[in-house]
């Protein structure tokens, strides 16, 4: 492996990190949301990662396939008095969990810093190797 294909294995994992990071976003942003008219709630998704070949070195990389949603149904909360609430007076939420994603969040987070890293130090042993020949 060539060191310049170490920026394009980081690079990949910075895009596919980043994408997770959004994600996550979306699903924190809706963790408080109730069915709409439609009835339907939000629900959770999560990034699906496959390795990438990256080059002709053999190198590989990462890449997103796809996103999922989780099927797992709501909680719901019996409020009826809430404009909401279906025929039993219960309002279903989403089926997002705050906690298991602020876990994927701080995960996600420092994957991208440590491929930030890897691409910091690729640089710096990159112009050390320049220097030698000086």
């Amino acid at each position: 492996m060539s060191m310049f294909s170490i920026f394009s294995v980081s690079g990949s994992a910075l895009s596919a990190q980043s994408q997770r990071l959004n994600v996550v976003a979306s699903n924190l942003a809706n963790v408080d949301a109730v069915a709409g008219p439609d009835g339907e709630t939000y629900k959770a998704r999560q990034v699906v990662f496959q390795t990438a070949p990256m080059g002709e070195e053999g190198a590989a990389g990462v890449k997103v396939v796809g996103i999922k949603e989780d099927n797992t149904p709501g909680r719901k909360v019996y409020s009826p008095e809430h404009p909401l609430a279906d025929d039993q007076g219960y309002v279903s939420h989403s089926n997002v969990n705050a906690v298991d994603q602020m876990v994927d969040m701080i995960s996600a987070s420092r994957s991208y810093q440590n491929n930030v890293e890897v691409m910091n130090t690729a640089k710096t042993l990159l112009l050390k190797t320049l220097q030698l020949g000086q």
